[in-house]
């Protein structure tokens, strides 16, 4: 029963805001702020949890600025992260995902027309080059998800962290903002195809600036806000 209301829950709720953004999309709608790629995006993951019957609980919530652009580095256990996170972060949200997602009937090219920015981590100069767009994009008001990991973590634990994202940051010279999603993984670890109902806790840690960093300070930025994320999953 639960495989089938996630398989239900994903069909409708993509299907009516998937469609939605293409049809916008087609019809040249321009993109703003809580315009319809926005809602679209959160009305998709507000379905999908609702549908999957998984709640979610934001802590540090105020430490949010919703007029101001971050780059969100988030622990990744989960397909349930990236639900909890684009219907509870304010703004203008997008991720950086990984290419290969593109596949996905209607889901790729609807994430493409609102402008989610997909990347090809195996061609470095490529993906430093999406990089380089996302910081333009995040100038321009948008704030970037990005999971430093890489990848889900396959065991629940926060794994080493790639240098690009905090590239982008200094890049985009926008706060760094650490985030610890607990309870994904119990609720659909990697391999799992049925998500169980349960409380997902977002834990938001206090933003890190970047203004006036330049590249060299990527390491330690990275190294900050791993240790922030570490800090904040110690609360579960």
């Amino acid at each position: 029963m639960r495989f089938f209301r996630y398989i239900v829950s994903f069909i409708v709720y993509m299907g009516w805001n998937g469609g939605r953004v293409l049809l916008c999309a087609l019809a040249r709608v321009r993109h703003r702020r809580g315009g319809i790629y926005d809602r679209a995006s959160q009305h998709w993951a507000s379905g999908m949890l609702r549908g999957t019957g998984i709640k979610v609980r934001v802590v540090g919530r105020e430490r949010l600025d919703p007029l101001t652009p971050y780059v969100y580095i988030s622990s990744h256990t989960s397909f349930v992260d990236i639900w909890a996170l684009l219907s509870e972060l304010p703004g203008t949200v997008r991720f950086i995902y990984k290419k290969g997602m593109n596949w996905i009937p209607l889901m790729g090219i609807a994430m493409r027309a609102a402008r989610h920015i997909p990347i090809d981590r195996h061609n470095r100069s490529r993906a430093f080059a999406v990089y380089d767009e996302a910081a333009e994009m995040i100038r321009g008001g948008l704030s970037a998800v990005v999971f430093a990991e890489g990848t889900r973590s396959r065991d629940g634990r926060l794994k080493p962290f790639k240098k690009g994202p905090f590239v982008l940051a200094v890049a985009a010279q926008v706060p760094v903002v650490p985030i610890y999603c607990a309870g994904a993984y119990e609720l659909m670890p990697p391999g799992s195809w049925t998500p169980s109902p349960g409380t997902v806790t977002v834990y938001v840690g206090e933003p890190i600036p970047t203004a006036g960093l330049g590249y060299d300070a990527r390491d330690d930025l990275a190294d900050r806000t791993r240790a922030a994320i570490l800090a904040l999953g110690a609360h579960e």
